[in-house]
């Protein structure tokens, strides 16, 4: 089972991918994938739904539009500078603590949306990331105990705007919060399904070449420690995405840089998760 939600931008439905391939809504039995559906529901209920015959779901039409695995949240928390190698390439030195960073929560999307090049911007950019949907509400959770709030696993993309991220005073929430610079997809695997996060490989391809190809088990600091670690300085709530970092690859790190164009080809993948695609248009 791998969680979905299909429909217009701001009419999405909950849905779900059996086994089998086929695609049922489940709009009428459950609420939307966030914060209510994780705290007060939760995937054993909807496991359990699945296992007994998907009653009262639908058959998702050929061609729905697949949104974001799970609504809006309430915060998009990413982490910085995780893979050594995309710590050296920026050359901005290598970190002793996750760096932390918000995304604002306007620039989420679909998986296969469009991404918007801002007007008067020439300096975009692509991060593939392994995203973290939670589950419980974390609060000063232990290293040890910190996967059991995981509730799935999906692609992420932080999409960055590298002129307003180092030229424009230097803010990184100010180069990753544009509108659409936030897809994930194409849908959630559920925490059970993916036995060890840091054994996953995750790439990134533009106009077929690949720009990215690095492995889960190379982040400094691991899932569970992320979590731990986001968790003593603000509470992670159900439905919340916490962005691991990306490896090495982005075209900021490039000599000269290979920004992202209008009519450029981006994909992402991870190994296990899924595959999601973007092309990029002019803003």
């Amino acid at each position: 089972m791998k969680l979905i939600r299909h429909g217009d931008v701001g009419r999405e439905l909950p849905g779900v991918i059996l086994a089998d391939g086929t695609r049922v809504d489940v709009g009428d039995v459950f609420p939307d994938f966030g914060e209510d559906f994780f705290e007060m529901v939760g995937m054993d209920e909807l496991m359990e739904w699945v296992n007994d015959g998907c009653e009262g779901g639908r058959e998702i039409l050929p061609g729905t539009r697949i949104a974001a695995p799970v609504a809006r949240p309430s915060k998009i928390v990413c982490v910085g500078k995780n893979y050594l190698d995309h710590a050296k390439e920026l050359g901005e030195g290598i970190p002793t603590e996750p760096v932390l960073f918000m995304k604002a929560t306007t620039c989420w999307c679909g998986p296969f949306d469009e991404v918007i090049r801002p007007p008067g911007a020439e300096k975009l950019d692509y991060e593939v990331e392994l995203a973290v949907v939670i589950g419980k509400t974390m609060k000063h959770v232990e290293e040890s105990e910190a996967l059991s709030y995981v509730a799935g696993y999906s692609v992420f993309c932080d999409y960055s705007e590298r002129g307003y991220q180092k030229d424009r005073g230097g803010q990184w929430m100010k180069g990753k919060s544009y509108d659409r610079f936030g897809p994930m997809g194409p849908w959630m695997v559920p925490a059970s399904d993916v036995p060890d996060p840091q054994n996953l490989r995750l790439w990134c391809k533009v106009n077929g070449e690949f720009r990215q190809n690095g492995y889960t088990g190379d982040m400094m600091f691991s899932v569970a420690h992320i979590l731990s670690y986001i968790s003593q300085f603000m509470t992670l709530i159900p439905g919340d995405v916490v962005a691991t970092g990306t490896p090495s690859g982005v075209a900021m790190g490039m000599s000269p840089p290979r920004y992202l164009q209008p009519g450029d080809y981006v994909e992402q993948g991870i190994e296990g998760i899924g595959e999601m695609r973007q092309r990029v248009v002019q803003g």
